[in-house]
């Protein structure tokens, strides 16, 4: 250790500079003579040694003697080393009087120790018998590695591979457990120089600080301080006071503002801990979520059959309508074309050459359903009824037969759907139970998942398998009545019991939301492919289904839906539709109508009344459809277009008062509520010339009581600027109470 310090503090200080030796080679051979001849080998050694001493160079001449004591020690410790064992141990307290603590040993000194170090391992073959001085010699071959990592890379250097002896090896192994103790060894010498260099900074800083720090002022008695009386010493306190006080104050603020929030912050951990229990919201919430998926996919599962189902349904129906229609053309064809037959003015056609022919036949079941028609109204009693107004949509009894038993059928398999299923997933007013536990458990979860808006599709398939054997048409039955309607109803109508701090409620909106969702699209397909706007009771039905659901505030009439535009597109295609195929009014001359009794003149009086009942089934949807197209519907496609043209070809008497009466009667009141100016609607200025004409005739025939009907007429229209002329014209003071004058 010390020569390794010695080493450094030379080096450092560079008094002389140690060359690097050149001996490397006589090395190699020393190693491979040194078997054979070992006195030689050391006789050898010395020399080489003793010839390196004078290589060293030195800067200066103060040091030569001290050189030259060096070498002599070298050469005294060659001989120590090549003597016994007792020797070296003799020797060695001399060597270590030499290096005294303190003392810094020479560059010769050094390397001389370090030569020895290198024989004595190279010349180590043997095992010593006192195993108590063997970790010295690996402590000292271990060292001698480190410092001379040139000559143990040489001398290591094997041209041929040689057989190693046990000792060899364990010579070897010695060697590996010096080094490591060596390497800690220097590392340690490399933590001491550190912290003595450290130290003599520190030592260096200290003084220096000392030297540079500044002495402390110290007081001047002759410098004179400013008087200093009570009232000064006393403003500077309150001022102080004062200041202390604010910032007191304010420190009060902030602690019971910092009271408050741990009031508060206290309260909600409260409530928080009182409300709030995660394992049964997690239970409630997981619970509903494998409710709703197996809602969903029960569902999906029962979707195929109800649609399947609903269609079986609408196809018999649609069937039927389309028979009933096609059979009313072909007949109107066929008696049309039989009328025409008789050009030559008999009325009594040779029966024999036409009895085997069809048509004949579907003229005599036509004319077989009128009279028993007649004869049912004659014993209810109805005596105010005309030809043509009935719509003639009776079915034979083995139509009526199979379309029974198809229906049957259809609504047995309609009863099984949802036989295997449990009622809390097809049953609407347990479902709605369900979520109306959530809303009352958890109405912000509730809103926020929407099931307000996510009900009416819900509830749409269940809804439709109860309307499957729903007709509209027929057996008119209250929607309020329908248990899915009631259960619904219930639901929006219940009372909102939860602590929510939201204010609207969507569950308001659900039964307007199904309305629209389903019944609607489900009645415009009835309208589209069913009804028959020839039927004055289908039409009823529907006009009272819609002003019950739109009247009743069900469904809003002012409220902006798509699905209540389709239906009303759909009514008024339907009518148009209607008037364009149904409605046929032949015109025949006078002289060939004026009998009653012949067919000429039944066919058109049956074709007049049949469009007279037409106009008053279109006229029923006022108030539901747009007020223009009822008006272009009734008024100038059916009056103007078919009706006047019959009225003025009708001799004027009482038959045309009648027909005049039933096309007023059908009018609705409020279309001239608003009339200003005395004028009646575009539409009526012909048919209300027509009634002046008719009055002015009956007036000059002196029929007073059939003209005073006539204006009444004129006066329910508007017409009341023609009316008050006419009683100008006439003189007619007493006929001014008609006008309300």
């Amino acid at each position: 250790m010390l020569l390794r310090i010695a080493l450094f503090y030379v080096v450092g200080e560079e008094f002389f500079k140690v060359k690097k030796p050149s001996f490397n080679e006589v090395t190699f051979r020393i190693k491979k003579k040194e078997r054979l001849f070992p006195a030689q080998t050391e006789a050898e050694e010395s020399k080489k040694i003793g010839q390196l001493e004078p290589r060293v160079d030195n800067t200066k001449d103060s040091h030569e003697e001290e050189e030259e004591n060096e070498d002599e020690t070298y050469s005294s410790l060659n001989e120590d080393y090549n003597s016994s064992d007792s020797e070296n141990e003799s020797s060695s307290p001399q060597r270590r009087k030499d290096l005294l603590p303190g003392s810094i040993p020479s560059a010769a000194h050094v390397e001389a120790a370090r030569r020895k170090r290198q024989l004595a391992r190279t010349e180590a073959d043997y095992l010593p018998l006192d195993v108590s001085n063997s970790p010295q010699v690996s402590q000292r071959r271990g060292s001698s590695g480190l410092e001379s990592e040139d000559e143990s890379e040489t001398k290591n250097l094997d041209f041929a591979p040689k057989m190693r002896t046990l000792r060899q090896r364990m010579t070897e192994d010695m060697v590996s457990v010096g080094d490591g103790s060596s390497d800690n060894e220097a590392k340690w010498e490399e933590q001491q120089i550190k912290k003595a260099v450290k130290l003599s900074q520190e030592i260096c800083d200290d003084a220096s600080v000392r030297k540079y720090q500044p002495s402390k002022p110290k007081f001047d008695t002759s410098v004179s301080l400013p008087p200093v009386n009570l009232e000064i010493v006393k403003k500077r306190l309150t001022e102080r006071i004062t200041s202390l006080r604010d910032v007191h104050r304010a420190h009060q603020r902030e602690y019971e503002k910092y009271m408050e929030d741990i009031e508060s912050s206290k309260m909600s951990v409260q409530e928080l801990e009182k409300s709030s229990d995660a394992a049964l919201n997690y239970k409630f919430y997981r619970a509903m979520k494998t409710y709703v998926e197996n809602l969903i996919n029960c569902l999906n599962e029962k979707l195929q059959d109800i649609n399947e189902l609903e269609c079986a349904v609408h196809s018999l129906l649609q069937q039927r309508a389309v028979r009933v229609s096609k059979r009313r053309q072909e007949e109107l064809k066929n008696e049309s074309a039989y009328i025409q037959h008789l050009t030559s003015g008999n009325d009594n056609p040779m029966k024999s050459k036409l009895e085997g022919d069809e048509k004949t036949k579907l003229l005599e079941m036509c004319e077989h359903r009128r009279t028993c028609r007649r004869q049912a109204r004659e014993q209810s009693g109805e005596g105010d009824h005309h030809e043509g107004l009935s719509s003639d949509e009776e079915l034979t009894p083995t139509e009526v037969n199979e379309f029974q038993k198809s229906k049957d059928n259809v609504l047995e398999d309609s009863r099984k759907i949802f036989e295997d299923v449990h009622a809390d997933f097809c049953d609407i007013r347990k479902i709605l139970l369900k979520f109306q536990e959530w809303k009352e458990k958890f109405p912000d979860s509730y809103c926020d998942a929407y099931i307000s808006f996510c009900l009416p599709k819900l509830l749409n398939p269940l809804i439709r398998v109860q309307l499957i054997s729903w007709n509209p048409l027929e057996n008119f039955a209250e929607l309020e009545e329908m248990p899915w309607f009631r259960a619904i109803e219930e639901f929006s109508d219940a009372e909102n019991v939860s602590e929510s701090k939201r204010d609207d409620d969507h569950d308001k909106e659900v039964l307007p939301r199904v309305i629209e969702k389903t019944i609607l699209p489900k009645i415009a397909g009835f309208v589209k492919n069913v009804w028959d706007p020839l039927s004055t009771s289908q039409t009823k039905n529907l006009v009272h289904l819609c002003n019950n659901i739109f009247g009743k505030q069900i469904l809003s009439k002012n409220e902006p839906s798509r699905a209540r535009e389709d239906l009303m597109n759909t009514v008024v295609l339907r009518m148009k539709k209607s008037v364009e195929e149904d409605v046929f009014i032949p015109l025949y001359p006078k002289s060939t109508v004026e009998d009653k009794s012949s067919l000429r003149s039944k066919f058109r009086e049956r074709r007049f009344w049949s469009a007279v009942k037409l106009l008053s089934n279109v006229v029923l949807w006022d108030g539901i459809v747009q007020e223009d197209k009822v008006r272009d519907l009734g008024l100038s496609k059916l009056l103007n277009r078919y009706l006047l043209l019959n009225i003025l070809n009708t001799p004027l008497g009482p038959d045309n008062i009648e027909k005049c009466n039933k096309v007023v009667a059908c009018l609705p009141e409020r279309w001239f509520q608003d009339l200003k100016g005395g004028s009646t609607l575009p539409e009526l200025l012909n048919f209300s010339q027509h009634l002046l004409q008719c009055a002015r005739a009956l007036h000059k025939d002196n029929h007073s009581d059939e003209t005073k009907e006539v204006l009444l007429l004129l006066v329910k229209i508007g017409a009341l600027h023609i009316v008050e002329d006419f009683i100008e014209e006439h003189k007619l003071e007493h006929l001014k109470a008609v006008i309300g004058k």
